[in-house]
């Protein structure tokens, strides 16, 4: 097996965000489902875009912007996405290459356009989506890079994807590619109606294809039919070597085997933010470069976790103020998410597939290198 040459490639929606801030009474009026993703089509998309007050443009997608946060983490991070060849898709392109994230796949000439979310956020911190898939529901095959899947360390899967034949044919040829060449692989399940879509292929790939999955507690629950969280990770830890699982106000849980370390506080009250989840999941990824970038019995436990606690709290500081995430004020509460992601896993999992990081840079908020 060749040494890894970056840490992580995502692949996903690659979808522009229109993000705005609105009251209880709009999801009402325009019939939307509040805290869910749905999928519309252009004209639709249309009509709820000229409703929506003035708001952020950003580029965006779940693994686009997991991506981002492990580059703003220090890591070395691709992704594999599909835009067209229009205004949408070059700004996102030149959004993901200013942020440190690779991204190298060709537009699309004379079809679908750009894919656009609009976002609806109320005041409880709730997201509603909208999303008009465009071009990028229709990844395949053959916009899937072999080498650059093979060369980096993890390969990250965005549930969200999983909607045509074609974008499911590309996923699933990403992650052999990925294990043929020994690497990991991670599916996130993005939502609960993705989970209740797509059930059947999702628990088929969790058998042999997928290593790490990453959900909220009631995605978890639902993929496995189950109401109780310690039945849904029991089921989960029999699939997969680990999974990280959120648990809105009362914090995190990592799964490992039998293993179940769940990350709370008696002293603080955690705040289930809008991008939480996004972060806990850059978190995690970024954990778990900075334990590949030391190597095994280097230190000491004490000192690997005092330097991992100085490796994330200084990265969490970068990447809130960040402005590829600076989307509402309310993104900073959430830093504490990502910290205890980041430390749980580098910390308490030092062994799990023991391997080096392909290389150590800068974390971009300090002049230290991570772990180094």
């Amino acid at each position: 097996m060749s040494e890894p040459g970056i840490d992580v490639v995502g692949v996903g929606n690659a979808i522009v965000d229109v993000i705005a801030e609105v009251d209880d009474s709009f999801i009402v009026d325009h019939g939307l489902v509040k805290n869910s993703m749905t999928l519309i089509d252009g004209e639709r998309a249309d009509l709820l875009g000229a409703a929506m007050p003035p708001g952020i443009v950003a580029s965006g997608g779940s693994a686009a912007n997991t991506m981002v946060g492990v580059a703003n983490f220090g890591g070395v991070a691709a992704y594999l996405g599909l835009v067209a060849a229009d205004d949408l898709g070059e700004v996102f392109r030149s959004d993901l290459r200013a942020a440190g994230v690779g991204f190298d796949v060709p537009g699309k000439v004379d079809g679908l356009p750009t894919a656009r979310c609009l976002i609806q956020v109320t005041s409880d911190a709730q997201r509603t989506l909208n999303t008009y898939l465009g071009v990028s529901a229709h990844l395949s095959p053959d916009e899937i890079d072999e080498v650059l899947v093979a060369s980096a360390s993890h390969l990250y899967c965005e549930g969200y994807l999983w909607d045509t034949e074609e974008a499911k044919g590309a996923i699933r040829y990403a992650m052999d590619l990925a294990h043929d060449a020994g690497r990991t692989v991670s599916l996130t399940l993005s939502d609960g109606f993705c989970v209740d879509r797509h059930r059947e292929e999702w628990l088929e790939l969790l058998t042999d294809r997928v290593d790490v999955v990453f959900g909220n507690a009631s995605e978890l629950c639902s993929l496995f039919e189950v109401d109780d969280v310690e039945q849904a990770t029991d089921a989960v830890a029999a699939e997969v070597d680990l999974a990280f699982v959120t648990l809105g106000k009362q914090g995190s849980m990592v799964v490992a085997g039998s293993d179940r370390t769940c990350f709370g506080s008696k002293r603080h009250t955690f705040i289930d933010t809008p991008w939480a989840s996004l972060k806990y999941k850059t978190g995690c990824e970024t954990g778990w470069i900075a334990w590949r970038c030391s190597s095994p019995g280097e230190e000491s436990g004490v000192s690997r976790r005092a330097r991992s606690i100085h490796l994330v709290s200084s990265a969490s500081l970068a990447l809130a103020v960040s402005p590829c995430f600076c989307r509402s004020a309310s993104l900073l509460l959430s830093v504490v998410v990502s910290c205890s992601a980041a430390f749980m896993f580098s910390c308490l999992y030092p062994g799990w597939r023991s391997a080096c990081s392909p290389r150590c840079r800068p974390c971009r908020c300090c002049a230290s290198r991570c772990l180094r």
